[in-house]
Parts: structure tokens; sequence; C-alpha cells
């Protein structure tokens, strides 16, 4: 029997349909990754790494006495009791400690200032092509010893089946605040995945975002895929100090393990869409995810 439901059926003009289907499907992406040549705070080598591999990492963005201010507001974000109480405040299932906050920038000044600073949202102009605007931002705590992961996923799969991104035309920049060890829950990247769009299999529940954001289920690829996929691209473990940034395409195939470490991992994380790729309708979702997890006010920075 066919399905006639909207949300298992493809939108007329989609050109990446995911969670309509009963098998995944990769799909050939049809945009560019970096979208403009013009001079910048990255080098022509930068960008070329960045169309290359889906991902660029810049050493020390941030100053040591930085980095310790922004160490210093995280953990006051993390342990102001309305904070912890607020709905855009995501709780590890393990632990009960903080995972993430959303829309940081419109709880912290300070880091509002550093989201719009030229190193960070002038890197998003420059490889976007245009005036970007905050789509999302987070901070993310992962604790020794009790960190959770993040399931393998393209962020964009997401962005367009439940906030209605049309293209992946939106970048994402992870500032360190801690050092980035391979053993303590580092991100990993499959370099050039970005070209290849994973379809995914399954229907999205109503608030599916509640719980996708503490472990994510629907909307991540199948096994045979990801090995397929690691098998041609590799995996590429994203170490770095304190203060080292890197800013990766929406569509790159990304994770990060659990971590049992003593060694936290914290991050401020931004992602930026193009002025020109503002939202739609969900194209895979019943209801768009609220505005403190996918901005559908377009405000330049």
């Amino acid at each position: 029997m066919a399905v006639t439901d909207r949300r298992r059926t493809a939108r007329h003009g989609d050109r990446y349909p995911t969670r309509v289907a009963d098998r995944p499907v990769v799909i050939d992406r049809a945009e560019p990754t970096v979208w403009s040549t013009a001079p910048g705070p990255l080098s022509p080598e930068e960008l070329a790494a960045h169309e290359r591999d889906g991902f660029v990492t810049v050493p020390q963005l941030l100053t040591p006495d930085e980095v310790t201010e922004f160490a210093g507001e995280l953990d006051r974000l993390a342990t102001d009791p309305a904070v912890h109480a607020d709905e855009r405040t995501v709780i590890e299932k393990s632990s009960g400690q903080v995972r993430s906050v959303f829309e940081v920038h419109a709880l912290s000044p300070r880091i509002a200032e550093l989201i719009a600073d030229e190193r960070v949202a002038g890197r998003a102009r420059q490889i976007l092509g245009s005036e970007v605007y905050v789509h999302q931002s987070r901070i993310n705590y992962k604790p020794g010893f009790g960190g959770g992961g993040f399931y393998w996923h393209s962020d964009f799969e997401t962005w367009h089946a439940e906030d209605g991104m049309p293209s992946p035309r939106a970048v994402s920049i992870s500032i360190s605040l801690t050092e980035n060890y391979a053993h303590n829950g580092c991100l990993m990247i499959m370099p050039g995945s970005h070209r290849e769009f994973v379809a995914c299999v399954g229907e999205t529940p109503a608030d599916h975002y509640k719980e996708s954001l503490k472990e994510q289920e629907v909307g991540t690829p199948d096994q045979e895929t990801l090995t397929s996929m690691a098998d041609r691209h590799g995996i590429s473990m994203i170490t770095g100090s304190a203060g080292s940034a890197t800013l990766f395409d929406s569509n790159c195939m990304h994770g990060s393990g659990g971590n049992i470490t003593p060694y936290p991992r914290s991050n401020i994380f931004v992602v930026f869409n193009s002025v020109e790729n503002r939202l739609e309708e969900p194209f895979s979702a019943p209801a768009p995810r609220p505005a403190h997890v996918a901005a559908r006010t377009v405000a330049p920075v």
C-alpha cells in the first residue's frame, strides 16, 4: 500500500530526499564546498584543503588568555541553576551532567562577541561566499569519566530533514577550550565524505530533537554504508591544543567517541548558514525544531 503521509513523501524538487525510503541511498553532492576565492582570513591553501577534505584546522585561533576567559564562561554557564533548568540545556543521559547549552550567544554576550569576530564569522563568510547568520550555537561539554559520544552522522541530513535547510551551504566551527587528544573523545571526520549525501532510513518522530540531542538514532547511516565510506575516505582524528579550531562542511560524515579518560573535552560550536540558504519548511519532519536549535530569523553577523 502506498505511503501518503507527507513525512514519508519526498518533496517535489528536493535534491536530497531522506527518511522517505526503505533503504539508504548515496547521492552525489551538487553544490560546491567553497563558494568564493576572495581574500580573507583563510589562505588559498587552507581553502583548497577545505574544498578537498571538507574541513580545515586553525592551530591557534584563540590566545591563551582567551582560552582561560572562555573556559571560565563555560564553567559559569554549566553551574548556573537557571541555565541548568533552561530548555536550551541538554543533560547527559547517564551522568546527569550538562552535555550542551544551545543558543549560547543569547546567554553570553562575550561568546556573542567571539562569534561575530572576523576570526570566526569572517572565515565562514569567506567559505560560503555570502553574508552569514548563526543557524545554531552551543557549548559542548564532554567531561572526563563519562562524557557521551556522538554517533556517525551528517549535520546537513538533520538540518535538511528537520529544519528545512535547502542545500549544504553551511559551515560549522568548533573552537576547542581544552586539549583534544585521540583518547578523550575527539572529533572524527571522514575526509572527502562531504561530497556524498547519505539518505537515511526511518521516519522522524514528533519532537525528535528532545532525544536526538542526547543520542541520535533516526538520521544516522546504516553500518554497511558507513563501512563503505570509511574504506573509501578513511577517518581523520581531529586533535590539537586548547585554542585551536576546526571548520567543517555541513555534510561531512563525522562523530566522536565517549570520554572515559580523566581529561575533559569542551568546545564552543557555531553553525553559520548563508543568507542565501535560509530555511524552508522541514523536508522530512512533522514540524520545525525550536528556534534555539535552528534559528529561523536571518540576522546577518
